[in-house]
């Protein structure tokens, strides 16, 4: 193709406000600092807004971070808003809502709205996106998904993540102008590389679901399992991410990728994870309120457990191992038998073609580790 014949270049945001000032909002923040756009970062606490201002690091989240210039950090939301052309909210899910209402009436109509957060909301069951239609109608929405840990993206290292929007007809006719290729634009430098997405539902799955598996990978290891566990798990969790995506409308190969298989990898890979943390703890027996020496730290797999094992029976999609992690986290269920019914239900086919279940030859096993019963 000539260059006379190619399609221009997508045209990035100037302005963009993220609103939440957590790990992940301040990293984002940073990425879209690194790529030249202009940024405001809302902090719900006056004090650290001032302290990041200030210091140019953000002393709660990430305390050994050098911030790039150019970060403007603000506890007005009217002032985070004010000419925002897009808008990244990254805030708990659990807070979503009332963040939302907090933004309107200071967000500028038709501003696409790109979500850092994942979840389900717990009672309504409505994915997070469809949270910000209710509160903020007339706005684009979108999410921001992929396998990236904070810090490490704040300091730069080679990260790639998915940016999601659905596409509208004239987006489809025109789709550098779509909000997904101007965000992936304006995030897009340096060592970021956000790849688009118009399967937003299926983002939005797979980054709930992967938390709620984390936990439960977390359990296994703690409890003294290896590396074929987690790998089970790991596997047998994205197909029960494949199976909500799609009858929720979207799209199986999106759970394959970056915001699905992807994050659910490194969120199970490490303790850095605070859902691989939580439940490595609960493995080893740490009581609950015991669990991070105690500090209210927000996991956000331990939110959605059960919002996403509602959601599942709503639509009539069997999640066996979301389901074993909300028993455990919820129902006061014993982790050593929850985990060894888990193992114990009868065999299926792997493909969905084949249609075949068998007893299994030893219902009531006891999984054993080391030699010993797993005792939590």
């Amino acid at each position: 193709m000539k260059d006379s014949e190619r399609k221009p270049s997508s045209r990035p945001y100037g302005r963009v406000a993220v609103i939440g000032a957590g790990s992940w909002g301040t990293a984002l923040a940073a990425v879209l600092a690194r790529s030249g756009r202009d940024v405001t970062l809302w902090s719900r606490r006056p004090g650290l807004a001032m302290a990041i201002s200030e210091t140019g690091q953000n002393p709660d989240y990430l305390p050994d971070v050098d911030l790039p210039p150019g970060i403007r950090a603000t506890a007005q939301m009217g002032d985070a808003l004010a000419g925002a052309e897009a808008v990244l909210v990254v805030t708990p899910s659990r807070t979503l809502r009332d963040i939302c209402r907090a933004m309107a009436g200071h967000i500028a109509p038709g501003v696409p709205i790109a979500l850092g957060c994942k979840g389900v909301e717990q009672g309504s069951g409505l994915l997070l996106s469809e949270v910000v239609g209710e509160d903020l109608p007339g706005h684009p929405v979108g999410a921001i998904s992929g396998p990236t840990f904070a810090r490490e993206t704040a300091l730069d290292h080679p990260t790639a993540a998915t940016v999601a929007f659905p596409f509208s007809y004239a987006d489809r006719l025109d789709p550098n102008s779509s909000p997904a290729a101007r965000l992936a634009m304006s995030l897009s430098g340096s060592g970021f590389r956000p790849y688009v997405s118009d399967d937003l539902v299926g983002v939005e799955v797979g980054g709930a679901v992967k938390n709620v598996i984390a936990i439960a990978c977390g359990i296994m290891t703690g409890a003294g399992f290896a590396e074929n566990t987690r790998a089970a798990l790991i596997t047998r969790g994205i197909d029960e991410m494949k199976v909500l995506a799609e009858i929720l409308g979207g799209r199986r190969e999106t759970v394959t990728g970056l915001s699905g298989a992807g994050d659910l990898t490194l969120t199970c890979s490490s303790t850095t994870s605070r859902n691989m943390a939580l439940g490595c703890q609960l493995g080893q027996g740490t009581p609950r309120a015991a669990c991070f020496d105690g500090k209210p730290v927000v996991v956000e797999g331990e939110v959605n457990a059960v919002s996403v094992h509602d959601l599942a029976r709503r639509v009539g999609v069997p999640m066996p191992i979301c389901e074993t992690v909300n028993a455990v986290l919820h129902e006061g269920a014993d982790p050593q038998a929850s985990f060894s019914a888990l193992w114990t239900r009868p065999l299926e086919g792997e493909p969905r073609t084949l249609d075949i279940r068998l007893d299994h030859p030893e219902p009531s096993a006891v999984m054993h580790f080391g030699g010993r019963p797993w005792v939590s």
